[in-house]
C-alpha cells in the first residue's frame, strides 16, 4: 500500500463552517516501537457515532487526518480496509454503531526536522503535536474537539520512555502511560532518551503526594533547580489564587534542544525548550531566570485552563491562551513587582502586538478564518488575549471575577469550549450583558482613544472619542466598551480623585467630576487598563509633573517614556537638541532612593526605534531608520553626560554583595546599576564596562558588560573570550551569536549576521540558534533595514533555505518584514523584491506562502 497522505493543498478554513466530528473516541490504544528512521506507531481507537454531530447516520464522515505516514495496514473491527485518500488523510467506510479502528504505520522521526509530530533532538525523541502534529504520528480525527483516554506503551531500549498521564507497568526494553483524562490529540506527548530527572515532590491541598520531575540531558542536571522551585510555587499559588490542584500522581519536564516553541502543556509530561528551563547564575541572566519561572507556571496553569477545559475549535485558540497569559502575568506580579510586570508586558504588547495590528497580518482576537494555524499563534493570540481578560476582571471586579471563574471550571471541566461559553458564565455570574465587549474578540485594531477636558465651576468634564483604523477585511469598526482608569491630581501634586474607573461604550462619551477647587491634572488610563492607543496633546511642563507626582506607577513611567518619545520627534523634525525638560524630570526620579530600582531602571529606558518610526508613520511622515538610530545615539550620549554624577552614585550604591540570587531585589540593584554602567560606558570608553567583564561572577553582569563593550567598539577581545569561556553551553553561545549582531553599527550589522552564519556553531536546524542570529538581525531596525538592502537580502537568502526543513520558524520569521510599507520607496522596492522571491520559491511550504501573501497583501 502506498502512502496514503497527501500534502493538504492550501485552503482557508472558516470558523462559519465548523460542524462536529461524526463519531466520539472512546479510547486511544497506542504501541510505539521506537527506531530512528522507522518507528511503527499500532493504534487502536474505539469510536461510536457522535449524537450531537449534524449530518444523519446515512451520510456519516469517517474522515482521518494523517500526513507523511507509511501505512502497514488498517483493519476495522479486525478486518483489513482500503482507504480512500483525500486531501490531508484518508476516508473509510464505517458502520453507524460503535467500532474498532486499528492501524499500523512506519514513520521517520530523524528526517523530521520540522519538529511536529515526532522526531528526534540530539538522539532524543521527542514530540510537537500542537497545533496539528499528531496527525504526523498516525491516522487520527486531529481536531481539539475530539477528546479520549489515552494508554500507551512504549518500546525502546533508551532508559527513559516518558507519555502522558500515570506511569504504569515497565520493565527491561517498555514502559506503559495511562492518561485517564480525556485530551485532545494535540496533548499527546512522548519522551524517550537517556535523561537524568531533577526529583522533588509536591503535597497538594486535598493531601495527594504528586512525584515531580525535571528530565535533562547529562550535564545539564546543575540547571533544574530554579525550575523545580517554580513549578511548585505554581502549584501551590494556582491552589490559593484559583482554587485548582493538579489531578495525577506524576508531573514530568523534559528539556529538548530543537522545540519551535517555549514550551508545550502536555498533559502530565510538559516539553520545554531548554532555554525556558535550564539556568544558573553563571549561564543565566535575570531576565532569563524570570522568563523561566513565568514559562514554567504558565505551562502548569494550562493544566485547567486548556487540558481540562480545551477549545472546541482552533478559532478559539485565545480561550486557553490569553486566559493562561492572564494567569501567569497575575502570578509574577504576585512573586515580583506588580507595576514593574505591567510596564514591561505594556512595552511587549506595544511592541509586538501593536505593530501587528497596524498591519498587514492584523486579525481579531478570535480570527473567522485561516489558512495555517500555526501562522495564528501570534501577539493578538496571546498578549492581547491576556488584555481582554484583564478588562473582564476590571468590569465586573475581583469578586465578580472569581465568581465566574468557578462557574466556568464548574460548568465546562472535561469539555472544549468557545468564547461564547466563556463570555456566557460571565454574563450569569455577574449580571452583565457582554454582547458589547464580544466586539474585543471580533474586531481587528487597536482603537485609538483621545480626550478633551474643560473645568466650570468646580466642575471638570473628560469627553472620550474611540476609532479603531480599517484593518484587513475590516473596514468600519463599531465601538468597544472601555475601561478607562482615571485618576485626578491637584496642582500641588496632591490626589484629588483617587482612581476611578469609568466604562466608555459610545464613540464619544463624557464623565464629570464634581466639587474640584481647581482644575486638576488628569492621570488617564491607569495601569494601562485597555489595550488602547492613547491620544491626547500634552505640553512638556504637564508630563514632567506626572513623571514628578503621579502616584499611578504605569501613569509615571508612560509621563517618562512620553518626554522621551516627543524629544526624539522633536530632534528628528526639527533638528532640535535633547529637551533639557525631559533630562531634568528623568534626573530628578533617578536622584529618588525611595523608588524601586527595578522601577528607575525601566524608567530609563527609551521607546523602542519601531515605535518612533510607527509613531512618524502615523504623523505621515517617512521614517528613517538610520536616522532614528542617529536620534537615540545623541539622545543617550546627552543622558551620559547629564547624568554622570548620579550614574556614578547608582553604580557603587546597587553593586550586589550577596550571594547571587534571582529574585526581584537583587535584580532591580543589578538592573540599575547596568543601566547605570551603559551611561558610563559612553564616557569612559569602556573602562568601567571592562573591569565587570573581568570580574563578574553572573552571566547578568558578564552579559551586560559585553554589550556596552560592544557599543563602543571595544568589545573583540572580550567576545573572543567569552566564546572561549562558554563554547561548550549551548545556550550561552546563543546570546553570544546575539549581542554581536545587537549591538553592531548600523552599517555593520547585516555583516556581523552574515560571519556568523557561516561560524561553525551556526546552524539553521535548531531555532534557538537561527533566532538568535536572523532574529537578533531584525530586531536592529537600522541595521536590517540598512539602504543597500544586504540585511533583507541575508534573511530571504537563510528563509529561503529554511523552509523545507521547517517552516513554523520560517513562517514565524517572514513577520520581520511585516511593516515594510511604511519605509520610503526604495526601501519598499528592495523588500518587496525579497518577498515576491520567497514566494515564488518551488515547493514552498503552506505556512510561509500564507504568511508570505499576507505581508504584500
Amino acid at each position: 500500500m502506498k502512502d496514503a497522505s497527501p500534502q493538504a493543498q492550501p485552503e482557508t478554513i472558516y470558523l462559519k463552517d465548523y460542524k462536529p466530528f461524526s463519531y466520539t473516541v472512546q479510547q486511544v490504544d497506542l504501541l510505539f516501537r521506537l527506531a530512528a528512521n522507522a518507528t511503527r506507531v499500532i493504534s487502536k481507537i474505539a469510536f461510536a457515532p457522535n449524537p450531537q454531530a449534524e449530518d444523519q447516520a446515512e451520510n456519516r464522515r469517517f474522515f482521518l487526518h494523517g500526513e507523511g505516514l507509511k501505512p502497514i495496514s488498517l483493519k476495522i473491527d479486525g478486518t483489513p480496509v482500503t482507504p480512500r485518500e483525500v486531501p490531508g488523510g484518508i476516508e473509510l467506510d464505517a458502520p453507524d454503531a460503535p467500532f474498532t479502528f486499528e492501524a499500523e504505520v512506519e514513520i521517520d522521526p530523524a528526517a523530521n526536522t520540522a519538529l511536529e509530530g515526532l522526531y528526534m533532538s540530539n538522539g532524543m525523541y521527542c514530540t510537537q503535536c500542537e497545533a496539528e502534529g499528531f496527525r504526523k504520528i498516525t491516522y487520527y480525527p486531529d481536531r481539539p474537539d475530539v477528546l479520549a483516554p489515552f494508554d500507551v506503551r512504549i518500546e525502546s531500549d533508551l532508559p527513559v520512555l516518558l507519555s502522558n498521564g500515570n506511569p504504569g507497568t515497565s520493565g527491561p526494553g517498555f514502559a506503559e502511560w495511562s492518561d485517564p483524562w480525556p485530551k485532545p490529540a494535540y496533548l499527546f506527548a512522548l519522551v524517550a532518551g537517556d535523561l537524568i530527572a531533577h526529583p522533588d515532590t509536591f503535597t497538594t491541598r486535598s493531601g495527594n503526594t504528586v512525584d515531580l520531575n525535571v528530565w535533562v540531558r547529562p550535564g545539564d542536571e546543575g540547571k533544574c533547580a530554579f525550575a523545580m522551585e517554580s513549578l511548585k510555587k505554581s502549584m501551590r499559588w494556582d491552589e490559593e489564587v484559583y482554587g485548582r490542584e493538579y489531578d495525577l500522581n506524576t508531573f514530568n519536564i523534559v528539556a529538548v534542544d530543537d522545540f519551535n516553541m517555549g514550551a508545550m502543556e502536555n498533559k502530565g509530561l510538559n516539553i520545554f525548550n531548554s532555554s525556558a528551563v535550564l539556568a544558573s547564575s553563571e549561564t543565566s541572566t535575570d531576565a532569563n531566570f524570570e522568563r523561566i519561572e513565568a514559562i514554567i507556571a504558565h505551562e502548569y496553569f494550562h493544566n485547567w485552563t486548556g487540558n481540562r477545559i480545551t477549545c472546541r475549535d482552533w478559532f478559539q485558540l485565545c480561550l486557553k491562551e490569553g486566559l493562561t497569559v492572564f494567569r501567569d502575568a497575575q502570578f509574577t506580579a504576585d512573586q515580583r513587582s506588580e507595576p514593574v510586570k505591567r510596564i514591561t508586558d505594556v512595552i511587549d504588547l506595544r511592541g509586538r502586538q501593536f505593530r501587528e495590528d497596524n498591519g498587514p497580518l492584523a486579525h481579531p482576537v478570535r480570527p473567522d478564518s485561516f489558512v495555517e494555524i500555526n501562522n495564528f499563534y501570534t501577539a493578538t493570540i496571546y498578549e492581547k488575549g491576556a488584555e481582554l481578560i484583564g478588562m473582564l476582571k476590571r468590569l465586573v471586579g475581583d469578586e465578580g471575577y472569581a465568581k465566574a471563574l468557578d462557574l466556568y471550571f464548574t460548568r465546562h471541566d472535561g469539555e472544549a469550549c468557545t468564547i461564547e461559553d466563556w463570555l456566557t458564565v460571565f454574563e450569569e455570574a455577574t449580571g452583565r450583558d457582554l454582547g458589547q465587549f464580544k466586539r474585543w474578540y471580533e474586531q481587528a485594531g487597536t482603537p485609538r482613544l483621545s480626550f478633551t477636558e474643560s473645568f466650570n465651576n468646580g466642575t471638570y468634564t473628560l469627553t472620550f472619542k474611540q476609532q479603531t483604523p480599517p484593518t484587513p477585511g475590516q473596514p468600519n469598526k463599531d465601538p468597544r466598551v472601555i475601561p478607562i482608569a482615571v485618576g485626578l491630581l491637584n496642582p500641588n501634586g496632591d490626589e484629588v480623585q483617587p482612581t476611578t474607573m469609568l466604562e466608555m461604550t459610545e464613540a464619544e462619551q463624557s464623565f464629570t467630576f464634581d466639587g474640584l477647587a481647581t482644575k486638576p491634572i488628569p492621570s488617564v488610563l491607569r495601569g494601562f487598563s485597555a489595550p488602547v492607543i492613547l491620544e491626547h496633546e500634552s505640553d512638556t511642563q504637564t508630563r514632567a509633573f506626572l513623571l514628578a507626582h503621579d502616584t499611578d506607577p504605569f501613569n509615571r513611567w508612560q509621563a517618562g517614556r512620553d518626554l522621551a518619545q516627543e524629544s526624539l520627534l522633536t530632534m528628528l523634525r526639527d533638528g532640535a537638541g535633547p529637551d533639557n525638560a525631559y533630562l531634568d524630570a528623568l534626573l530628578s526620579l533617578l536622584r529618588d532612593d525611595t523608588q524601586d530600582p527595578a522601577f528607575r531602571a525601566l524608567a530609563l529606558g527609551l521607546p523602542g526605534q519601531d515605535d518612533i518610526a510607527q509613531t512618524l508613520a502615523d504623523q505621515g511622515q517617512t521614517p528613517d531608520p538610520q536616522a532614528i538610530w542617529e536620534a537615540f545615539e545623541t539622545l543617550k550620549h546627552a543622558r551620559a553626560e547629564a547624568f554622570q554624577d548620579v550614574a556614578t552614585r547608582l553604580y557603587a550604591q546597587y553593586q550586589v554583595t550577596a550571594p547571587y540570587s534571582p529574585d526581584a531585589e537583587q535584580s532591580g540593584a543589578r538592573a540599575l546599576a547596568n543601566a547605570a554602567m551603559g551611561m558610563i560606558n559612553r564616557l569612559d570608553g569602556g573602562a568601567l564596562a571592562q573591569k565587570q567583564f573581568d570580574s563578574a561572577d553572573n552571566m547578568t553582569q558578564q552579559l551586560a558588560a559585553l554589550s556596552a563593550l560592544i557599543a563602543v567598539g571595544k568589545g573583540d577581545a572580550a567576545v573572543a573570550r567569552f566564546y572561549d569561556q562558554w563554547q561548550a553551553d549551548r545556550l550561552v553561545i546563543d546570546k553570544w551569536f546575539s549581542v554581536q549582531i545587537t549591538g553592531a553599527r548600523p552599517d555593520e550589522a547585516a555583516d556581523v549576521a552574515q560571519r556568523l552564519t557561516q561560524h561553525p556553531d551556526f546552524t539553521m536546524k535548531n531555532p534557538n540558534r537561527f533566532r538568535a542570529t536572523l532574529g537578533a538581525l531584525a530586531m536592529h531596525p537600522a541595521g536590517f533595514h540598512h539602504a543597500s538592502g544586504k540585511g533583507y537580502a541575508l534573511l530571504a537568502d537563510n528563509l529561503i533555505a529554511l523552509d523545507p526543513l521547517n517552516p513554523q520558524t520560517t513562517a514565524r520569521m517572514c513577520t520581520s518584514f511585516q511593516t515594510w510599507r511604511r519605509y520610503d520607496a526604495d526601501r519598499q522596492a528592495l523588500i518587496k523584491a525579497q518577498l515576491e522571491r520567497l514566494l515564488a520559491t518551488p515547493d514552498l511550504s503552506r505556512d510561509t506562502t500564507e504568511m508570505v501573501s499576507r505581508i504584500l497583501g
